[in-house]
Order: structure tokens, then C-alpha cells, then sequence
């Protein structure tokens, strides 16, 4: 059941989308065709339709409804897979562009987090924000040891308007859900849970502090990426202290020509910066774009926004590891197999009918001069081809196929012949190197060696009981493993019915054999008689209790 601020909002909702034009959309929801005489009502439908193409229509709508769907739309065009190329293009340009909230406000709010004037914390603080985005401004400010800093602030009241978003996004999933046929392979409902929890991860910046202290420390001393430092003294869940960087927004490219800087060894950073927070650290800054990241004069990065952070798991990893580098070796095979395996195609897909798909959309390409080659759209094509196979969507690995997309396209702009294979083939036969080959054996074993020297002494003890307990027929093996109880069950259920058939077996053969006795009549009356039909009878029915299927 809809309740009436989420209908309210989706009357909104239906209202921004008839100003672009998109009655195409609102018709094919269930939930706005008894509405559909609303268009024909509304003047801003009439005087807004159909300006500009479809995927400019649909950005400009998201722009109108909010950050919250500016941010989902974000998300959405990582997952060009499930789009039509016109609009996975345009979603990519959404921008957070938010008009910032009162500077008397944003100073109350830092005030009253950290329980003191702001000038008793900063000896300079600028009223006017340096940046301003959907969940927080940023403020620039001077310590009063002298250090340089900025102040994130959240906006006020920004919970609750994500969480009223947020519920229309569950209930337009659900109305997918239940009227769309590809919603069972893209399940929008884990697409939505997957954004919840990122947006809501945004809201609590002591989160987003304590992710920037652990990328600091994941690449302490390295010449590639700079993470600022946090003032924890000055941190609070709404606001948070950072040191301030200097550096060159990676977006503007011509400054960074200008500054001499070598833009091959800035492209490739990048490629193995991506590689080793996710392979080598398993931690990995998910929000990547230009807005977030600048460059010092040394060609290292500079990192700000720690909001969004992603990791996968460890099979995952050695999936996504196995599929690169099979990938890049034009393993066809493998590549299909190991989706397989990972469950993300169905396990009854024929191996080699996907090989063949996989081989037909990557020959071509890798024909091409590797400045030619998109590796990230790339991926996008295997996945419309996967669509085929009844590929599910992976909501886990949606912040990474964002950020590769992200790190590719960056490296791309900064250095056209960029080469991400021969970039990024050293991280991952590392990676395979230590996870998994004879060096991965060696490193868990002399891992667990102190463990195993603390048991030792105990082993000829335990082996003893274990020998003696078997000699006297007393050792027991229990079963936890539900496959294992399941097959327990089924045995015993067995057990019982060959019991029942050798014993209703048995009393058929004593019955007939008494039946066979000489002199004997079934007509007597007998003990043998009876004898016999009590014989028979239970035989009969221990022998068709036997032959039933519980």
C-alpha cells in the first residue's frame, strides 16, 4: 500500500517527466495509466514537449527532481548495459550542481556539532562555501596552529528528504518489479538497496573520515595518490575537518599540459591506482570523477569525497581477477566458464554456446589499434551479449564497473593511447601470484605456522583418543552440514524401508511356507490358519509401506 506523501510525490514525479516529454514512460507504469487525461491538462506538458533528444529529456528531468535522483541517475549510467546507448551517454553528464544553503546556517550548524564559536576553532573561515553538492557544502578555513583546512558540512534536513526519495525509488522498484518482464534478471530491488545504503553511508561523515584515514594509510609513502589527513578533534557525524590540498582539477587538461606535466605517467597512475585498491587492498575509492580528483605538479593524485567506498568479496575478486587476465589473453573459454561458476549465468547455459557469443563481440575489437580499444565499454558489450544467457545483474559490482568506467575514461582523456592492458596485467598476475598460486600456499602456511607449533604438543594425544575411541567401536562423526543431514535423513528413511521389506518379505515366505505344509487347509479353523492371514496381512502392508515415497 502507497502512502500519501509517497503518491504525492510520484504525481510529481509523473508531472516533471510530462514537462520533458517522456509520456512514452509514464504510460508503460501500471500505476499513471488511469491518470493518463492529466496530460492533456497540464501546460507545461504541451509547451515542454519533445525539446531536445531523448536522453537530454530524461537527464534534465532527474536534474529537476532532486539530487537524490541526479545521484541515482549517476548510478544508473554505470550500468550502460541495461540502457540504450543514447541515454546511458547523456545520465553520465549528471552533475551535482546544488545551490549552497545560507552561510549563517552552515555556520550554526558547525557551532552547535562542535560545541564552540567558530572563532575559538579557526583563525580564518570563509562564510561563503568553496563547492557545493546534494548531501554537503565544503567551507575553507585556517586552524589556529596554522594549518590550512576545509569544512564539510551536511545540509540540514537532508536525512529526511533522502528517505522520502529514497521510498519512492522502493515503490517505483516494486511496481517494476511486479510489472516487468526483465525485472527477475535486473532486479531492481537490490539496484535501489544497493543506493540506499550507499546514500546513507554519505550522511555520516565520521564514516566518510574514517575511510580517508584507512586510504591514507593503504598508500602511506606512495608516490601515486596523496589522501588528505583528518582533524578528528574538529570531526563530528555532520561535520567533518580535513587538511586542504592544492592541486590541479584532472579535469582540466590544457592547465595540465601547460604545467609540463607527464600526462602518459598521470594516465597510467591512475590505471594502477584503481588496480591496487581493489586487487591488492580490496578497498576502493568508488567516486572517481573529475570533481574529486586533482593533480600536483609531480603528476601524483590527489583524492577528496571518501563517501563512497566499495570493496568485494574474496570470491568475487578472484572471479573478477580469473575473467581480466582470461580476458585479456583471449581465453574465451574461460572467460564463459568462470561466469558459470560464479553463478552469474545460469548453470545450465552451454559453455560453448557463450564462448562463441563472447568470441563474436571481442575478435572484432581486438583488431583494433589499442588506442582504439575502450576495455570498460567493452565489458558493457559482454554484458549486453550476456543479456542473451539470462545474465543477473551483480548489485555488489555496480560500484566497481562505476569506477573502472570512470579511471578508463579519465586515463583516456589524459593520454589517448592509453594501453590499460599492459597497465594493468602486472596488479593482476601479482595478485593471482599471491592468492592463489605456489606463493599463496607458502605465505598461508607460514601464516598459520605459529597456530599450528601452539597445537602441536597436543596432536599425539588427540590422535590416541581418536584410535582408541575407534578400536572400541565408540568414535563419533557428527554432521553439520545441511547437504550432509539432508543425506542422513535420506538414509535412515532408506534404512527404514529395507527393514520393512525384509520383514514384510519374511512374513509373505513364513505364510506361504505354512500354506505349503501337508494336511494344511485354508479353510481350518484352526491356529494355524490364523497364523497364516496375520503372517500375510502384515507382510503385505510392511511391504507397501516399504515401496511409498514419504
Amino acid at each position: 500500500m502507497i502512502n500519501v506523501k509517497t503518491a504525492f510525490r510520484l504525481l510529481k514525479i509523473q508531472q516533471v517527466l510530462l514537462r520533458y516529454g517522456l509520456d512514452e514512460f509514464v504510460f508503460n507504469l501500471h500505476l499513471f495509466r488511469p491518470l493518463r487525461y492529466l496530460t492533456y491538462l497540464s501546460p507545461s506538458y504541451l509547451m515542454g514537449k519533445r525539446k531536445g533528444t531523448r536522453g537530454e529529456r530524461i537527464r534534465k528531468a532527474l536534474e529537476d527532481l532532486g539530487p537524490i535522483f541526479v545521484k541515482f541517475g549517476q548510478i544508473l549510467s554505470t550500468r550502460q548495459d541495461l540502457l540504450p546507448p543514447d541515454i546511458g551517454e547523456e545520465l553520465s553528464q549528471l552533475q551535482d550542481n546544488v545551490p549552497p544553503f545560507a552561510d549563517d546556517l552552515a555556520r550554526e550548524i558547525i557551532e552547535k556539532a562542535l560545541e564552540k564559536p567558530i572563532e575559538d576553532i579557526f583563525s580564518e573561515f570563509s562564510e561563503s562555501p568553496l563547492a557545493s553538492a546534494s548531501v554537503a557544502q565544503v567551507h575553507t578555513a585556517t586552524l589556529h596552529s596554522g594549518e590550512d583546512v576545509v569544512v564539510k558540512v551536511l545540509r540540514p534536513g537532508i536525512s529526511k528528504t533522502i528517505d522520502a526519495d529514497v521510498a519512492v525509488l522502493y515503490t517505483l522498484a516494486g511496481l517494476a518489479t511486479k510489472y516487468w518482464g526483465e525485472a527477475k534478471r535486473l532486479k531492481p530491488l537490490e539496484v535501489v538497496k544497493e543506493f540506499d545504503n550507499t546514500i546513507h553511508d554519505e550522511l555520516d561523515l565520521v564514516r566518510e573520515a574514517a575511510n580517508a584515514s584507512q586510504l591514507r594509510r593503504n598508500f602511506e609513502g606512495s608516490d601515486q595518490l596523496y589522501v588528505p589527513d583528518i582533524y578528528w578533534d574538529y570531526t563530528r557525524q555532520n561535520v567533518m575537518v580535513m587538511e586542504r590540498i592544492y592541486g590541479t582539477p584532472i579535469g582540466r587538461i590544457d592547465e595540465l599540459k601547460a604545467k609540463g606535466i607527464d600526462m602518459q605517467l598521470l594516465a597510467e597512475r591512475g590505471v594502477e591506482i584503481f588496480f591496487a585498491q581493489v586487487f591488492r587492498d580490496n578497498f576502493f575509492h568508488a567516486d572517481m570523477h573529475p570533481g574529486n580528483i586533482f593533480a600536483s605538479d609531480d603528476a601524483q593524485y590527489l583524492a577528496v569525497d571518501f563517501g563512497i567506498m566499495g570493496s568485494v568479496t574474496l570470491e568475487d575478486q578472484r572471479y573478477l581477477a580469473e575473467n581480466f587476465l582470461a580476458f585479456f589473453q583471449r581465453d574465451y573459454f574461460r572467460v564463459a566458464q568462470l561466469h558459470i561458476e560464479s553463478g552469474w549465468v545460469p548453470k545450465h547455459t552451454r559453455v560453448d554456446e557463450f564462448e562463441s557469443a563472447i568470441r563474436a563481440v571481442c575478435e572484432p575489437i581486438f583488431e583494433k589499434p589499442l588506442k582504439e580499444i575502450s576495455y570498460g565499454h567493452l565489458l558493457l558489450r559482454l554484458f549486453q551479449t550476456a543479456r542473451r544467457y539470462d545474465m543477473e545483474v551483480q548489485p555488489q559490482l555496480v560500484l566497481l564497473q562505476k569506477t573502472l568506467l570512470n579511471i578508463e575514461g579519465l586515463g583516456r582523456q589524459l593520454y589517448p593511447d592509453l594501453d590499460l592492458w599492459k597497465t594493468a596485467k602486472p596488479y593482476l598476475e601479482e595478485w593471482y601470484k599471491n592468492r592463489i598460486g605456489p606463493k599463496a600456499t607458502f605465505n598461508k602456511l607460514k601464516e598459520h605456522l605459529p597456530i599450528m607449533a601452539e597445537k602441536l604438543p597436543e596432536l599425539p594425544e588427540m590422535m590416541y583418543t581418536v584410535l582408541s575411541d575407534a578400536a572400541k567401536g565408540e568414535l563419533e562423526i557428527k554432521w553439520k552440514s545441511q547437504q550432509l543431514e539432508e543425506i542422513k535423513q535420506q538414509m535412515a528413511a532408506n534404512h527404514r524401508k529395507n527393514i520393512l521389506a525384509i520383514c514384510g518379505g519374511s512374513m509373505l515366505i513364513s505364510a506361504a511356507i505354512i500354506l505349503g505344509l501337508d494336511g494344511f487347509s485354508p479353510l481350518m479353523l484352526g491356529d494355524a490358519p490364523i497364523v497364516t492371514w496375520v503372517l500375510g496381512g502384515l507382510g503385505g502392508l510392511f511391504v507397501f509401506g516399504a515401496t511409498r515415497d514419504d
